[in-house]
């Protein structure tokens, strides 16, 4: 069991990198000899290292993986697509953030009801069953699927999302990953300077096109790769997963790495 304890590592903001990734394809992603070298790396640096989820699970998910593998629990949970802001607490909780939230409430204004009436039935959707608060998503069957759905959704006032040609997600207007990074980098107080953001597919490019320097890994989704290869500020690393994060880090040398 991986045990989470944040006693005596300082706030985010005191650290000297912060590291804000996706985690399936990403985090999650390469060989599991990468990925111990990446997660060893940062519980041996806890006090230097900041380590931000920023991903479409949820929390209940994320405290499953940290709980029972050797995947280290984050500071902070950016989840559900960005419409989840959390901290993580000493013994491994997961509490929102509600000054970061209460916005995401606001624009998604109860409704979930009426997104699942609107998309009932439609081809190529099949409601996920999660009860999500301010998302309702949907697998994609792209070959069976008639476009009108997000035609319906901008009816409602809300955003879609398309990713790995996979999954429908259903959004509050203007929330997504990238946004709600850039309000939790923000609200703690951390140089934007001193962030990696790191993903592999379309529900990361709001997270890669927002500003803050990133990373798309190793076997990103074609599509990603296409939105962002005019950034300047977006590196494209060659590693698969987690060893395309730490190829990242070195190359824009944001914090010491390990000899591998």
């Amino acid at each position: 069991m991986n045990q989470h304890s944040i006693v005596d590592r300082p706030d985010l903001h005191g650290r000297d990198f912060v590291l804000a990734t996706d985690l399936d394809g990403t985090f999650l992603g390469g060989s599991e000899g990468d990925r111990e070298l990446l997660y060893s790396w940062i519980e041996d640096n806890r006090r230097t290292i900041g380590l931000i989820f920023v991903t479409g699970r949820d929390p209940e998910f994320i405290a499953d993986i940290c709980e029972g593998t050797n995947v280290p629990w984050p500071d902070y949970v950016i989840g559900d697509v960005g419409t989840t802001i959390a901290e993580v607490r000493d013994g491994g909780s997961i509490a929102p953030i509600g000054a970061l939230e209460d916005d995401i409430a606001r624009r998604w204004d109860n409704k979930g009801d009426a997104v699942r009436a609107a998309l009932n039935g439609h081809p190529g959707l099949a409601l996920q069953p999660t009860p999500f608060r301010y998302r309702v998503s949907f697998d994609l069957d792209a070959a069976a699927y008639h476009p009108g759905a997000e035609q319906k959704v901008s009816a409602l006032g809300l955003d879609h999302l398309v990713s790995d040609n996979r999954f429908f997600d259903v959004l509050p207007k203007g929330v997504s990953k990238g946004p709600s990074l850039k309000r939790l980098v923000a609200h703690l107080g951390i140089e934007e300077q001193r962030v990696l953001a790191a993903g592999d597919t379309l529900n990361d490019l709001s997270m890669l096109e927002c500003g803050i320097q990133a990373v798309a890994v190793g076997g990103a989704e074609a599509a990603l790769l296409e939105r962002v290869s005019d950034l300047e500020h977006v590196y494209t690393a060659s590693a698969l997963g987690a060893a395309g994060i730490l190829e990242a880090i070195a190359a824009l040398n944001l914090h010491p790495t390990p000899k591998g």
